[in-house]
């Protein structure tokens, strides 16, 4: 299997099994090797007192989209820490797009920043991620032709 359907697999796996992404209406736009975009729009149920979305709920949005990405190369990752700016609102309607970047992968652990845009690509929040891989375990099983 190629980098890019190792990705594919990971992809579907674990949205087979991700509750939080579903209920938060997180789409997967794209998947590759150490990268992923991912969307939500913002619905009345995410925002808050003043009637901005909640911040939480923009770090989860960042929080899968690292996820899928640092999972991507079928090694199962998890995070170690992350930090999130929160940098301008986001509003009912607002459709939102992550889009995790691999900055640095060495050995066990790895770095990845995550920007957050509106649809008309104003930043509203960036996110840095910081991976650990649990060593010998695989997200999912691989079926290719050299397995």
């Amino acid at each position: 299997m190629t980098s890019q359907e190792i990705a594919e697999a990971v992809l579907a796996g674990m949205l087979a099994h991700d509750r939080a992404s579903k209920s938060l209406g997180m789409d997967v736009l794209s998947i590759g090797p150490g990268s992923a975009t991912v969307a939500m729009t913002v619905r009345e149920d995410m925002l808050n007192g003043f009637e901005i979305c909640h911040g939480g709920l923009i770090t989860s949005l960042a929080d899968s989209c690292f996820a899928f990405a640092c999972n991507s190369y079928n090694e199962l990752t998890v995070a170690s820490g992350f930090s999130i700016d929160i940098v301008a609102p986001s509003r009912l309607g607002d459709r939102l797009k992550a889009v995790a970047k691999e900055v640095s992968l060495a050995g066990r652990t790895g770095v990845y920043d995550i920007t957050i845009t509106n649809q008309a690509d104003e930043l509203i929040a960036v996110f840095r991620g910081r991976s650990y891989r649990i060593k010998g375990k695989p997200v999912v099983a691989l079926h290719g032709p050299d397995e």
